[in-house]
């Protein structure tokens, strides 16, 4: 056992600090989903058609003309992302994404660095910012700078409040927030999405009430607490102590007469520096082997997500079941991660989403559309489950001292998954066949990877688990 979970363990499981500290992260995550697929919207594409003039040879140089049926305004209909542009428009999801991969990285470092509060926090402040600021872009140049920021900060809130609640709950609530919590808000925010997008129509108003949702989030500041792991990892044991005895008040608890011994509250721990170079010994590349998984699991949940408006039917109906199909998965996942291991639901689950990806292009050109829709949910399903699992499986393998940073590298190098996943909306039938082998082939990692279930969360690199075999080079490093 950890020494914060030995000293910890009089709080119990569950109760008042336990609860209220779930809901405060669960109304953070609301954000993200709203904020992570708005570009379904703000970037479709009516019908339209050419304004015909009497000399054939002039092309596109009366511009055309949009169906403001089901979008009243759009940026391609503001700036014309058609014909020789249409480019563009896969483009702008993508700088969305390559701000995840940046974000990812910098924000992992900054908080193992600085602490996860005050990332979090200045993330929030970020995300209200850009999504405004995005409101009022005057071209499609500064459109693109302002949705990478907006990526940049999207997944810093969603990794920092990540860590900060795994770090803060007990373990039993552990596995309960990153399913039933972290990914069912987002799902809440990501249905959202279309209801508010069918009120709205025209794309600034609706990125002005996405920034205006944001905005709320600002007087959390005051009710949640930094990590107590990280604090201690720092050496910061008096403010540990007002941390656990605050909540032991919420729990009522009795405290006992000393917390921490007299050498740890004396004697300041000597703070340690982990950069991304200490990432890359031996012992912690392997772990980096979720980097495959998490780009797998990326390309193919984007680019189902990013799909939607391409599907026969209404646009926000069709966005809207594609977020409802992810709670069946948010559900199961919060039972079974209880009770089976991570690696045998993570290889299911991808072997089923590859499986989709294989059969979805084929059975959308018979026609078929009633089945390419079931099939689409039951990817989405699969590969939302996939989320959930590696989600928490990367912070139980990771140890306190460089947990952010960890789950940043791997997050940072999933994005080449969500880069490339608007692209394969426009390349037909052969990037299918490529992302589905790559999700199937990935669960060949599994085989090198060890098993989390019930275990304690590690603090130091000495308490990370071996990988399967590598074990003599895993000792080595760790000695050296």
């Amino acid at each position: 056992m950890s020494k914060y979970d030995e000293t910890a363990a009089f709080l119990g499981q569950r109760g008042p600090y336990f609860w209220i500290t779930f809901a405060l992260f669960n109304i953070i995550y609301v954000s993200t989903g709203y904020s992570g697929l708005y570009i379904v919207f703000v970037g479709a594409t009516p019908p339209h058609q050419l304004n015909l003039t009497d000399l054939e040879q002039e092309g596109c140089i009366d511009g055309w003309t949009y169906s403001n049926e089901t979008f009243h305004s759009t940026i391609v209909t503001e700036w014309n992302l058609v014909c020789d542009s249409a480019w563009k428009v896969p483009f702008t999801s993508s700088t969305f994404f390559i701000g995840f991969l940046v974000g990812s990285f910098v924000s992992g470092q900054l908080s193992d660095r600085f602490g996860r509060k005050t990332v979090l926090f200045g993330s929030l402040a970020a995300h209200f910012f850009f999504i405004f600021a995005h409101a009022l872009a005057p071209s499609w140049r500064l459109f693109c700078v302002l949705f990478f920021c907006v990526g940049f900060a999207n997944i810093s809130v969603y990794l920092s409040a990540f860590v900060l609640g795994t770090e803060t709950l007990s373990r039993s609530m552990r596995v309960l927030f990153a399913t039933l919590g972290t990914f069912l808000h987002y799902c809440l925010g990501y249905m959202l999405l279309p209801c508010v997008a069918l009120v709205l129509r025209d794309w600034r108003p609706l990125l002005f009430a996405l920034a205006g949702f944001s905005s709320v989030y600002f007087p959390l500041w005051w009710f949640i607490s930094e990590s107590p792991r990280w604090l201690l990892s720092k050496g910061r044991v008096k403010e540990v102590e007002a941390i656990l005895r605050d909540a032991a008040r919420w729990n009522k608890c009795q405290v006992p007469e000393v917390l921490f011994s007299q050498a740890e509250n004396v004697t300041p721990k000597r703070e340690e520096t982990h950069s991304i170079v200490a990432m890359l010994r031996p012992t912690l590349l392997l772990h980096s082997f979720f980097f495959l998984f998490r780009m797998s699991i990326n390309m193919g949940y984007f680019g189902l997500s990013l799909n939607t408006s391409n599907l026969s039917g209404n646009p926000h109906l069709n966005c809207f079941l594609s977020a409802l199909s992810e709670v069946p998965a948010y559900l199961a996942s919060s039972l079974i991660l209880k009770y089976l291991p991570r690696r045998v639901i993570l290889s299911a689950c991808l072997v089923v989403g590859g499986s989709v990806l294989l059969l979805i292009h084929a059975v959308a050109c018979t026609g078929l559309q009633p089945l390419s829709l079931a099939l689409e949910m039951m990817g989405k399903l699969s590969f939302t489950m996939s989320f959930c699992v590696v989600y928490i499986y990367t912070v139980e393998l990771y140890p306190t001292v460089f947990r952010n940073a960890g789950m940043g590298m791997c997050s940072s190098a999933a994005r080449i998954g969500s880069i490339t996943a608007p692209y394969v909306l426009y390349l037909g039938f052969l990037p299918y066949i490529v992302m589905g082998s790559v999700t199937i082939g990935s669960c060949t990692v599994n085989l090198f990877l060890p098993e989390t279930l019930n275990k304690q969360l590690p603090e130091t690199i000495e308490q990370m688990q071996t990988i399967r075999g590598c074990a003599n080079q895993c000792r080595r490093d760790k000695t050296n």
